[in-house]
C-alpha cells in the first residue's frame, strides 16, 4: 500500500503507453512532454536521444507513435531514470521496450565521460530536449527532485546544446521546448551547430500570451529562422482541448504537419 501511494501509473496517448512517476514528488509529465514528441516527424526510423527525460513520457510517446524509432532516455536523477527503467518493465509497454535504453547520466558530461556513459559522438538521428526553464527567481518547491528538474541554471541551453550538437549525426534533427523568454538565448546557442530552425509558439487561448516555443531545428543547415502557425490549446472559454492540440497531445497528429 505504501508503493503504491508513493508511485503512480499513468496511461498517455489513449493507453498506448504507461508511464511509472512519483506520486507526490519530482516532475510529473504531462503537456510538456506530448509536445514535444509532437515536434518529431511521424515517419522518423532512426536513433533518437531524449535529454532530461524524467521518467521517460517524450521518448515514450515517440516511440510509441513511431514503430520503427530506437529511443535513448537520458537522465541524471536516479529516482526519476528507475521509473523509466519500471515504466519499460510494464506489461503495458511489452511492444516498446525492446526499442528504448535508459542512460543515467547528466546531460552536460564532457566528452570521454559522455561516450562512457553511452552517448557517442554522431550518433543520433534526433534530440529531443526539455530542459529546466524556471528561473531562480521564480516560486521555489521544496522538493529538492521537482526543483532539479525545473530551475535553470546560467548557461544551460549552451551546454546542453553543445552536448546535442556532439551526439547528432550531421543533418539530424533537433527540438526544443522551453518558456517564450529563453528564445533568445537558444538561438545564440544553436548558432554554429544548427540552422534552419522553426519555431512554434504554444498559447493557452486565442488572444492570450504564449506560455511556450517549440523549436525545432536541423544540425549544419544554414536555413533562416521560420516562424510557423502557432498552436492553440484551448478555445476563448478556456475549457477543453481544440481539436488540433487534442490530436498532438495524442500522438495522432504531429506539430510540424511532417
Amino acid at each position: 500500500m505504501a508503493e503504491a501511494q508513493r508511485f503512480t501509473v499513468d496511461a498517455f496517448h489513449r493507453g498506448r503507453f504507461h508511464l511509472v512517476q512519483p506520486a507526490e514528488r519530482g516532475h510529473r509529465a504531462g503537456l510538456d512532454a506530448m509536445l514535444l514528441a509532437g515536434a518529431v516527424p511521424r515517419a522518423f526510423c532512426g536513433q533518437l536521444a531524449d535529454l532530461g527525460a524524467g521518467a521517460g513520457a517524450a521518448g515514450l510517446a515517440v516511440a510509441a507513435r513511431c514503430p520503427q524509432a530506437q529511443v535513448k532516455l537520458v537522465e541524471r536523477a536516479a529516482e526519476m531514470a528507475a521509473c523509466a527503467r519500471r515504466s519499460l518493465a510494464l506489461a503495458e509497454n511489452a511492444a516498446l521496450a525492446p526499442r528504448i535504453t535508459v542512460v543515467e547520466a547528466d546531460v552536460t558530461l564532457p566528452g570521454r565521460a559522455r561516450r562512457q556513459a553511452g552517448l557517442g559522438d554522431n550518433a543520433f538521428d534526433f534530440v529531443v530536449m526539455n530542459p529546466p526553464f524556471n528561473t531562480a527567481r521564480d516560486r521555489a518547491t521544496p522538493d529538492a527532485l521537482r526543483r532539479q528538474a525545473h530551475v535553470m541554471e546560467e548557461g544551460l541551453f549552451e551546454r546542453w546544446l553543445r552536448t546535442a550538437a556532439a551526439i547528432a549525426r550531421p543533418g539530424a534533427g533537433l527540438a526544443i521546448i522551453a518558456r517564450p523568454a529563453s528564445l533568445e538565448e537558444i538561438l545564440a546557442a544553436l548558432r554554429g551547430r544548427f540552422g534552419a530552425a522553426r519555431v512554434l509558439a504554444v498559447h493557452p487561448r486565442p488572444q492570450a500570451a504564449a506560455i511556450r516555443v517549440l523549436l525545432r531545428a536541423k544540425k549544419g543547415a544554414r536555413g533562416a529562422l521560420a516562424l510557423m502557425p502557432p498552436l492553440v490549446l484551448h478555445g476563448p472559454d478556456g475549457q477543453g482541448f481544440t481539436e488540433r492540440a487534442e490530436a498532438i497531445i495524442n500522438g495522432r497528429e504531429t506539430l510540424f504537419a511532417d
